[in-house]
């Protein structure tokens, strides 16, 4: 056996299935890992070594009990971000005014990893709210890609990227809302997943955000992110959107099914959400993995955008008014990152009528596009316009400039939070300077398990996971059972 981290989420728990690794040797492994590297990386804005110990000694003592019975994830090391509720651990939602809170009760996707047999290893840096696509909080170190840490990790589930990559954690769960999944995963060179709406239970608490938000996993491979799925997955009653049958054995069967006929791939380029310039390496990047479709067998069509652009300032109405979701004492709004406070300003500004206008025409929008893509099976799209950015470069800029740079970064991923589609960003390759690059390919709503029978295909002609930044190397990273 190499180094643990070596091995993917699914090896790891095969190992300590086999006894060839016991839990607390992982976590141990992994917790060294993050005293070395966490704050280098920015990964992690709470640790929660002493209960993952703990968990870890009672992983070890159940399997030895009665190895027969114990879950698919049995005693694998995974992170939550921190906008997701963990009872008795630090929740801060990336902003200093929560910097002490501490929840009392588990949102549902952590009780659903949990009864998988995950071990929680801490909370991963978000952005404030999750408001922002980069997450260098007032409260803690800006999560960095690991490839080059002056770059930024992405957002919001930046700390998870960056924990993922730089080889702190297996797999992670984040939320995606706006692409807060993707985007990191495009940057740091991870396969992350945004399910169907509904798949994933967004409770206990909350509304559903209008259907834009959902929970997804983040991971090296495809079938490692579908594993995860599978797990967060969990049924709960009084969800607001109900969940889509699942494909037959669930997500990771899905993934290791292979694809069973000749699929119509609809490849776009156009931004949406911005004026923006695309990179020439984010659309090779899309011509490379259109290449290796059409190798396996499949159709490729350029088509328009899945909705049309015009529809950038309802996402933009319903994303401030999502920035006064979280409540902040009004007396301390002051303590607020300038954006924060800017987005939440403007969505004071949306009256009740214009919010009812605005979801009436969105889902206008979806049906027109829905039925003009109806003969398609997948989208084939850049992840983002621009492959990376400076940590910084966001945050210098006033509000109104910052919101700009984000979405001219970022004009595509949001239009499946619209659509409700599941859409995955897996990696492409890399840039000429060794940065890595995303692609994103989407499903009709429901069809997750096509999405990521295609993904793992393409995952297989593109082959990215035995690629790591040199952090993945680094003296002090020592596997516990080397010699």
């Amino acid at each position: 056996m190499g180094e643990l981290h070596d091995l993917t989420m699914l090896e790891q728990a095969a190992a300590i299935r086999r006894k060839e690794v016991s839990c607390s040797e992982l976590v141990a492994h992994y917790l060294r890992r993050i005293d070395a590297y966490g704050q280098q990386v920015g990964a992690f804005l709470t640790v929660a070594a002493d209960a993952a110990r703990e968990q870890a000694r009672a992983a070890d003592d159940a399997l030895a009990a009665d190895p027969g019975s114990v879950p698919p994830l049995h005693g694998v090391p995974v992170a939550h971000k921190d906008l997701t509720l963990t009872a008795g651990t630090r929740t801060t939602f990336g902003s200093r005014v929560f910097a002490g809170f501490v929840p009392t009760r588990d949102a549902d996707v952590v009780t659903a990893l949990r009864a998988a047999g995950a071990i929680s290893l801490g909370k991963t840096t978000t952005s404030e709210f999750g408001n922002s696509l980069y997450c260098e909080p007032d409260i803690g170190s800006p999560a960095c890609n690991p490839w080059d840490t002056r770059r930024t990790a992405g957002g919001s589930s930046g700390g998870a990227a960056a924990a993922v990559a730089g080889g702190l954690v297996a797999a992670a769960e984040g939320n995606d809302g706006g692409g807060s999944v993707r985007i990191p995963a495009a940057i740091c060179g991870l396969v992350g997943v945004k399910p169907s709406r509904g798949v994933v239970s967004g409770g206990p608490l909350g509304f559903g955000g209008f259907g834009l938000p959902t929970h997804g996993p983040l991971a090296r491979t495809v079938t490692d992110a579908a594993a995860l799925l599978d797990a967060m997955a969990a049924p709960a009653p009084g969800e607001p959107y109900l969940p889509p049958a699942p494909p037959a054995g669930g997500y990771l069967a899905a993934a290791r099914g292979g694809v069973r006929r000749p699929l119509t791939v609809g490849r776009w380029t156009t931004p949406i959400l911005a004026d923006a310039e695309v990179d020439p390496e984010c659309l090779a990047a899309v011509e490379t993995a259109a290449a290796a479709l059409a190798d396996a067998g499949h159709e490729i069509e350029d088509v328009e955008p899945p909705v049309d652009p015009a529809a950038t300032e309802l996402f933009e109405t319903l994303w401030r008014v999502l920035a006064l979701a979280t409540p902040v004492p009004p007396d301390r709004e002051g303590e607020l990152q300038p954006v924060t406070r800017w987005l939440r300003e403007r969505g004071r500004e949306v009256s009740v009528p214009q919010l009812l206008n605005t979801l009436a025409r969105v889902q206008a929008e979806v049906r027109v596009g829905a039925r003009r893509l109806a003969g398609y099976d997948l989208l084939l799209s850049p992840t983002l316009a621009t492959p990376q950015a400076p940590v910084g470069w966001f945050a210098e800029a006033e509000p109104v400039e910052n919101f700009a740079r984000q979405k001219r970064f970022s004009p595509y991923c949001a239009v499946y939070n619209i659509t409700g589609s599941p859409a995955v960003s897996l990696p492409a390759g890399l840039t000429g300077d060794g940065a890595p690059v995303g692609v994103m390919l989407a499903a009709r709503p429901g069809a997750d398990g096509l999405l990521l029978s295609v993904a793992a295909q393409l995952e297989r002609a593109l082959p990215f996971a035995h690629r790591h930044p040199a952090l993945w190397r680094a003296a002090g990273s020592d596997n516990v059972n080397a010699d």
